[in-house]
């Protein structure tokens, strides 16, 4: 993401009255060249103008210990950044399987630095959530008995703190698309999200309130759209019947996308199947 591309996220941020989040992610945005003046000047405006912003981190755990991002915990309580990391489940043996040797403990370690700064504790304001999602072709559990599992297991093995656990539906898509069609088990998977389609969900899908934006500009639905390449579109000046791209320097205000519909796909039974998925956790 260059700087322009920043500098017109945080316009567009203080143009629409409405936002009241300010989420980044992207494996790793702590490393990324533009994080730390998104999440400043966000704060800094917010503190300004007396407006209720909460920026969210979505965090791999592991970047904490990175050698050069050793003040990072200092940087996210500094500017009362929320905490979202992925750890897919509380043993060992289950998240070096997904992640790779090692992760497990490292992860653990970057916990601890979290609560060593306050984070995740109930008396204070530094959230720090944790993500789940399922390791193969399944729907999540329940978001809140797992949660309980996961406070349990976490406090009395390793002395660990956490907010609030987020369960996350594996999507049809990319990388986990490709483990299913290379396991014969994509038409087994999408038939286990469309007989579980739960019409409760829809109202809490995150396409319904969020826009995601690429490290280019370009504007989408949702991360999983971002991922597919389905950008916001609409009428093209040149046609009356074909359509652009919109990225973030073609609208004023974010609002401005509220007249086009959002775009769907197979991947969207993802969301709306079981307990319903979004980056919030589960919808229903």
């Amino acid at each position: 993401m260059s700087a322009n591309v920043a500098a017109r996220c945080l316009e567009l941020l203080q143009n629409t009255p409405t936002i009241d989040t300010l989420d980044l992610t992207g494996g790793a945005p702590e490393l990324n060249g533009q994080f730390r003046f998104l999440v400043k000047m966000a704060r800094q405006w917010a503190i300004e103008n007396g407006r209720k912003l909460t920026i969210i981190d979505r965090c791999n755990l592991t970047v904490l210990l990175e050698p050069s991002q050793e003040d990072l915990v200092d940087f996210l309580k500094e500017n009362s950044v929320k905490v979202v990391a992925s750890l897919p489940c509380y043993g060992e043996d289950n998240v070096d399987a997904q992640r790779g040797r090692g992760v497990f403990q490292r992860s653990i370690a970057a916990l601890h630095k979290l609560n060593e700064a306050g984070y995740g504790s109930s008396s204070s304001d530094l959230e720090l959530d944790l993500v789940y999602n399922p390791s193969g072709a399944f729907l999540p559990p329940s978001q809140e008995s797992l949660e309980g599992d996961y406070k349990r297991e976490l406090l009395d093995n390793f002395g660990i703190e956490f907010n609030n656990l987020i369960t996350i539906t594996n999507m049809p898509i990319k990388r986990f698309a490709d483990h299913l069609a290379k396991q014969g088990q994509m038409k087994e998977y999408m038939e286990l999200l469309v007989n579980n389609y739960n019409p409760q969900t829809v109202g809490g899908l995150m396409c319904l309130n969020t826009i995601s934006v690429g490290w280019d500009g370009s504007l989408y639905d949702c991360d999983f759209n971002q991922q597919l390449g389905m950008g916001i579109a609409g009428k093209s000046e040149e046609s009356s019947s074909a359509k652009r791209k919109f990225s973030i320097f073609d609208i004023d205000c974010l609002t401005d996308l509220e007249k086009y519909s959002v775009l769907t796909d197979n991947h969207c039974f993802g969301c709306t199947a079981g307990s319903g998925s979004s980056c919030q956790g589960a919808t229903a």
